[in-house]
């Protein structure tokens, strides 16, 4: 049954996996940022107890029996934001690398489109990549700029938000191979007709554990990036359902 009351409201959806010395911050953080938050948890297969911290930390936690990755639980999320009736949902990292603070900020970029990415290259805050990883996120922001007709400069980011024509999109198709969830999504739903803007935010370092990637990871990073990237421009479009009111 759809919940109209949340209609107003703002779902912050935390997908999470093995992250139970971080979730219980994040979720307190982004319950503090705003009274008009309702924060998910969506506990991705964990071994550890980051569905009971979450949980006690004042989440609502959607628990997936086994791991599925970023995409998998993202779908959920959006799933469960369109069946329990919210006009706006927004992805924020486990690991305390995105600012509550800035959900606002992100949020706002929805009043002239229909996916806002918080942009970690846009001339605010300090963090920066080198090397391979960074050759192919400024390869990849050139060709989904063109797409999007927009000028993008951090497509790999999943610190965006989502207003209820881009929950509807991502519940049709929301991939779950890797970098799927962030690139093919966002190709996906500009096929779609969606819009797309960004707004610059600051990254903060991670809470708790290390990057994964060291030099030979950063090299699988390009070459996974441009595959992905591939497959999105040449998979067809998913028609969005037509909108409400239109003729059937």
């Amino acid at each position: 049954m759809v919940e109209h009351s949340n209609a107003e409201r703002v779902l912050v959806l935390v997908p999470a996996w093995n992250e139970e010395r971080s979730v219980g911050p994040t979720v307190r953080e982004i319950r503090a940022a705003s009274s008009d938050y309702d924060v998910v948890v969506i506990d991705d297969g964990s071994a550890d107890d980051t569905a009971r911290v979450a949980r006690e930390a004042g989440a609502h936690v959607l628990s997936l029996p086994f791991n599925l990755g970023v995409g998998g639980a993202m779908r959920t999320g959006f799933a469960y934001a369109q069946r329990q009736g919210y006009g706006r949902a927004i992805q924020v990292d486990a690991d305390g690398q995105h600012d509550p603070g800035d959900i606002v900020a992100v949020l706002g970029g929805l009043a002239r489109a229909d996916i806002a990415i918080g942009a970690r290259f846009a001339d605010v805050g300090d963090y920066s990549v080198r090397g391979p990883r960074r050759w192919a996120m400024v390869v990849l922001a050139s060709v989904v700029s063109k797409v999007a007709r927009t000028r993008l400069t951090d497509v790999t980011s999943g610190f965006r938000a989502a207003n209820a024509r881009a929950i509807e999109q991502y519940v049709r198709y929301y991939p779950a191979e890797y970098l799927g969830d962030t690139l093919d999504s966002l190709v996906a739903a500009v096929h779609a007709g969606l819009t797309v803007t960004q707004v610059p935010v600051a990254m903060r370092p991670r809470a708790h554990g290390r990057p994964s990637q060291g030099p030979l990871g950063a090299a699988v990073y390009l070459l996974r990036s441009v595959f992905a990237l591939g497959l999105a421009l040449m998979r067809r479009a998913v028609p969005r359902r037509r909108e409400q009111g239109s003729a059937s």
